[in-house]
Formats: structure tokens, sequence, C-alpha cells
């Protein structure tokens, strides 16, 4: 056949019209295929794709229990690799700020058993602590300059010291003012509030509106792909503070406890091949389900991360508390005991289950808690730090934490290397 023939100029006219449609076709099935990983790697409109059709149908609610079904993971859960023991010490964003202090830091670690940081990546302000690139972040105005990321992971990094990316989740004022809909309702009316550090009146985000969940994990991606060795979830939990009566939680069946490990799940399935941990009350160790009505069950809090992090702080239990079988009057007073209690009860209870993922890395007590009165609190030495740390060597653990919300840490409590 002759190329100027009329047949054959209609079926070269037909083929030079089906291939673009072709090809368009093959572009959108990578796109919107689910658990593809080079489409969720490669393409920015896959991954926005998938979390707004999941904040869409979040609207609407299960007519049994009033709540949305989780999202659905972008490609199957892989196992996080744990190969450091965690001595660390928590470093807020304004404290990295200065490069002053992070080489001060970086020294101590030298100098000290210290091989690893805690530094917030979202504090309970709300605020990303350093420039996000997300545009749910930037939509809401969610992030604040308190350091340069880059440089203070490579500084870090470059002298082998482990970093540990804090995400105070669901104590959210920022994402939960912008949108109304995924914070706590108040029975008499609007949002739940709540007094802050700081004395201002704040909203919490709602753990069962499934809403705030990609959000959250979104910026647990970031931080992971900027280089922070692991993520750590903080304030996972519902709010237990002001008026709780007034929480209005009446159209949920599901219990707290269920709505914290699903979204823990979520987090692991979405965050392969990353080290996560969940801070919990110390008193969670002791308690047995959720009996603080926050969310947290030990026994099922740790099947899907790597770590737990018990705040085992000696002045956060009640005067006469019983921890283990052992009644300490002042808790403060007795932080060997109290920790050295806390964590073998965990370790008796968490012995029991089979499928129970998380090994546990403690917060210690490096502050002094003038707040529960004279006669109650002593003053936090090196002394009482290495009782803590002593504590949880005898117990069978070999890492841990120190906290100090103000980042004054006895520094000569920490041993040499």
């Amino acid at each position: 056949m002759k190329k100027g023939h009329p047949v054959f100029t209609v079926v070269l006219l037909f083929f030079c019209l089906m291939i673009p449609l072709f090809l368009s076709g093959c572009e959108r099935s990578v796109k919107l295929a689910p658990g593809n990983p080079s489409a969720v790697q490669n393409s920015t409109q896959r991954k926005e794709t998938v979390d707004q059709s999941y904040t869409d149908s979040s609207k609407a609610e299960n007519t049994q229990s009033g709540q949305q079904q989780a999202p659905a993971p972008t490609e199957p859960a892989k196992p996080a690799v744990k190969d450091i023991k965690v001595k660390a010490l928590y470093l807020t964003g304004w404290t990295v700020g200065s490069m002053k202090k992070v080489e001060h830091y970086v020294n101590l670690a030298k100098a000290t058993e210290i091989n690893s940081y805690v530094i917030d990546i979202k504090d309970d302000d709300g605020y990303v602590g350093y420039e996000s690139q997300l545009a749910e972040v930037k939509d809401i105005g969610a992030w604040k300059k308190k350091y340069d990321v880059d440089k203070v992971l490579k500084t870090f990094h470059d002298n082998n010291v482990h970093i540990i990316g804090r995400i105070v989740s669901f104590k959210d004022p920022v994402l939960s003012s912008a949108k109304p809909e995924l914070a706590i309702k108040d029975k008499r009316g609007g949002l739940y509030k709540t007094r802050n550090t700081d004395g201002k009146m704040i909203t919490w985000l709602n753990p069962y509106e499934k809403g705030s969940w990609p959000y959250l994990v979104k910026i647990a991606k970031e931080a992971a792909g900027k280089g922070f060795d692991e993520i750590q979830f903080d304030y996972v939990r519902f709010a237990n503070d002001g008026a709780m009566k007034n929480m209005d939680f009446s159209v949920y069946t599901q219990p707290k406890h269920e709505a914290i490990d699903e979204f823990l799940a979520y987090a692991r399935k979405e965050l392969p091949g990353v080290v996560l941990s969940a801070d919990v009350f110390g008193i969670k160790c002791e308690s047995p389900a959720d009996t603080e009505g926050i969310g947290q069950n030990l026994d099922t809090i740790g099947k899907n991360i790597d770590y737990i992090s018990p705040m085992a702080y000696p002045s956060h239990y009640a005067l006469g508390q019983i921890v283990n079988g052992v009644m300490f009057p002042k808790p403060d007073m007795d932080p060997y005991g109290v920790v050295y209690n806390t964590l073998l009860k965990a370790k008796n209870r968490i012995a029991q289950i089979s499928d129970y993922k998380a090994n546990v890395r403690p917060y210690l007590q490096d502050f002094i808690a003038t707040w529960i009165g004279k006669g109650n609190y002593q003053a936090y030495g090196a002394e009482q730090v290495r009782q803590q740390i002593k504590a949880t060597y005898d117990a069978g653990y070999d890492e841990w934490i120190l906290w100090d919300a103000l980042n004054t840490y006895n520094e000569e409590a920490l041993q040499k290397k």
C-alpha cells in the first residue's frame, strides 16, 4: 500500500489520535493506583490525592460509632532498625537554635555516656520548629523558625550523635483552631479549652477525628526525610486538663485507647523503616487498662511501634501512690524506688503479651517539682538523677532519656564513657 493511499491516511490519523489518550490513561493509573511505592515517591499529586480523598471522606461518620474509617496505608510496613542503646537529653527547638549550644551538646556527648538527643519537631505550641515545605503546614501558618534543621542535624550527625524527633500530636492549638471540626467539642457549646503553661486558653485535637492523622504523619515523613533518626510521638492521647467532664465525646462508642492504638498503627504503616516511639504516662505501667481515660493502655499501645517511653517522673505520682505493690508516701523523695518499681511492673506485664513489639525506654526526671508543695519534693541533683538511671538498669532496661523543659541538666550526673 502506498503512503498516499486514502485507507492508509485514515488508519494513520486514527493511530495518531489514540496515542495521547493511551499515554494519558497510563499516567492516571500510575498516579491513582493504591499501594504503588514508586507513585508515592515520585508523584506529589499522588500523595495529595490520597490525603485529600481521605479528608473528604472522613467527614462522613459511621452510623454505629460516629467515627471515620482510618486512611489506607500507601505501602506495607517494614521492620524498623534499632541499632543504638539510647542515652539522651531532651532539647527544645529554641535551644538548638543556638549553634553555640549545639556545639556544647556535641562536646557533652563526646565527654559522657550521652549518645543521643530528643529535639522538638513540633512542640505543644502547635508549631513546627523549622520551615516546613508541607502545604498543609504553610496554609495555616503552623511553623516558626526556631532552628536551622539541616545545619543542626548535620552538626550532630557529623559527630555520630543520634537524633530523635519529637512530635507533639493531639495537643495542637494551631491545627485545632484552624480546623475546628477536628477539635474536641465542649458540652456547653463551642470547643473545649484548657489553660496552657503560658496562661493562654488553647484547643486540642480530638484523636477520634482521623482528619488530623495524615497531617501529623506528613510532618513525621518530612522530618524523617530530612534525617531525623527516629520519630517520637508525644501527647499521643486525649486531653486530661481542665474541666474534663465537659469534653463531649457523646457520638463516639469506640474506647479511647483503641483510637490511639489505631493512630499508631496507621503511623507505623505510613512510615515503614522509621523507628517510632510513643510517650506514655508513667502511671500507665501500674494502671490496668485505661483507667485515667486518656487513651493509653500499656497492654496494647506497644503493639505497632518500636519503643514506649513511660514518663516515670517521681514527682508526677500521687502522694501515697502504690506502684508494684509498694506504697510511696512522697514519691518525689524516693527516685530510685519509684522508677525501679514502675519499670519492673511494666516489664512483668509486657512479658505476658505475646505480640508486644515495643521495648521500654523511660523518661527520667531532671527538674525540681516545687509545685507539689513544700515537704513533698526535693532538689534533683546529680545523685537523684543517677538513682533513676541505676533503677532503670536494675529493672533490666538499658536505655533512658532525661527530661528538663528548661534544658538545665545536671551534667555532672552523666557518667564518663
